[in-house]
């Protein structure tokens, strides 16, 4: 019998199951930038590295001033490996991608509040995510705070997805039996399996995933839209 949820944060809520970096992608294009997909996704993961390591993110920050630092460093690779130029990599550009997700992210959040708003009612929820340091400023400026009254962050317990034990200390937080708990996510690597592990019934939200390694991966339960979550639950 289920009796609490935990949900992924990050291209389960903000995006309805696109991986970030396609999101992004989109919006370098809509900004022009002069860029191959392939020298944008070295970039990316340049800068999530960056991120992880470095305390370049605040508590305090918002998602729009998270994707202008992520944005920076992107540029600033780009701009390292000459692929381009400073007159490319401008403020106003950078401000023009940030703010582009930042309403693409707030979009999808108050898309998917219609169905939190069932779900809540319903059942104790708990946030599980890798993020950066600031996720309860995001959830506080994007008004999700209510929903999520437990936040398991990575960069506050130490324990990064795809670890089980970052779901585990969820489950606990749910003072519940991993059966009893279903867990929502995009990835099926970092979160389904994980969750898995532990004895979880799962949920994979599929979207535009990194790569094509689990295009082919059956499961269960896959849902495309946040919505049809209240049609399983």
């Amino acid at each position: 019998m289920i009796k609490g949820l935990i949900f992924d944060y990050g291209a389960t809520i903000d995006s309805n199951g696109t991986h970030w970096a396609e999101v992004i992608w989109n919006q370098y294009q809509t900004a022009g930038v002069p860029i191959s997909k392939a020298n944008f996704r070295d970039a990316y993961v340049y800068a999530e590295r960056a991120l992880a390591v470095n305390p370049y993110i605040k508590p305090e920050d918002n998602f729009l001033r998270l994707m202008q630092v992520k944005i920076r460093i992107e540029f600033d690779y780009l701009l390292g490996e000459g692929i381009l130029s400073k007159n490319d990599t401008t403020d106003s550009v950078i401000d023009t991608i940030a703010t582009g997700c930042y309403e693409d992210a707030r979009k999808s959040v108050e898309a998917a509040k219609a169905t939190l708003d069932v779900l809540s009612a319903r059942y104790p929820m708990v946030l599980v995510s890798n993020f950066y340091g600031n996720i309860q400023a995001v959830l506080d400026d994007f008004k999700l705070t209510s929903y999520f009254p437990v936040v398991i962050e990575s960069a506050v317990v130490g324990v990064r997805k795809p670890d089980p034990a970052i779901f585990r200390l969820g489950v606990e937080a749910l003072a519940l039996q991993p059966e009893e708990v279903v867990v929502i996510g995009d990835s099926y690597r970092k979160d389904i399996q994980p969750a898995q592990s532990l004895g979880c019934d799962t949920i994979w939200i599929k979207g535009a995933g990194w790569d094509d390694s689990e295009a082919a991966v059956h499961h269960d339960k896959i849902i495309t839209d946040i919505a049809q979550l209240q049609e399983l639950l």
